[in-house]
């Protein structure tokens, strides 16, 4: 009998996972939970129905193995791409503001009609980028090495 994964399997292994349905979403936004992205690494390409981001992605799946050995916590560059996509609208953030940093809370599904929905990107500060699918198809892949996070904490959101 084979045993679950588990995120310290990863290890240096770059993170590739896709999102089908309502729960694979929910472990692609734990991962990707604290993101960090300036504005202009957001791309909408409406002739591909794609939506992609280019993150500075927090590596959860390492964080206890740093904070055990020691070791700074660490940060990578992935791309999060959503497919399918027919539209997108943001709210409470200036698109046009070429030096926001924006920071990625969760990535949540809200079904529609048949395989038809809406991704939402909540982000800090009340802002969100609601995008209208025509199915459900988000992925996420790490692009470079892991890095020492800047600031050498950990994300916290309080209690």
């Amino acid at each position: 009998m084979s045993d679950d994964a588990r995120f310290e399997d990863a290890r240096e292994k770059p993170l590739n996972i896709g999102a089908f349905d309502a729960e694979d979403l929910k472990v692609l936004s734990a991962l990707a939970q604290d993101a960090v992205f300036p504005v202009t690494e957001m791309s909408w390409r409406p002739g591909e129905r794609r939506f992609a981001l280019l993150i500075n992605r927090f590596r959860w799946e390492d964080h206890r193995a740093a904070e055990q050995h020691g070791r700074p916590f660490e940060r990578v560059q992935s791309v999060l791409v959503i497919d399918n996509v027919l539209g997108v609208a943001s709210t409470g953030f200036d698109r046009a503001d070429p030096d926001l940093v924006l920071s990625l809370l969760a990535i949540e599904w809200q079904p529609g009609e048949d395989a038809a929905g809406h991704v939402i990107l909540t982000l800090a500060g009340d802002g969100a980028i609601r995008l209208s699918v025509e199915a459900l198809e988000v992925g996420l892949r790490d692009v470079t090495r892991p890095y020492a996070a800047p600031s050498r904490k950990m994300p916290d959101h309080g209690a």
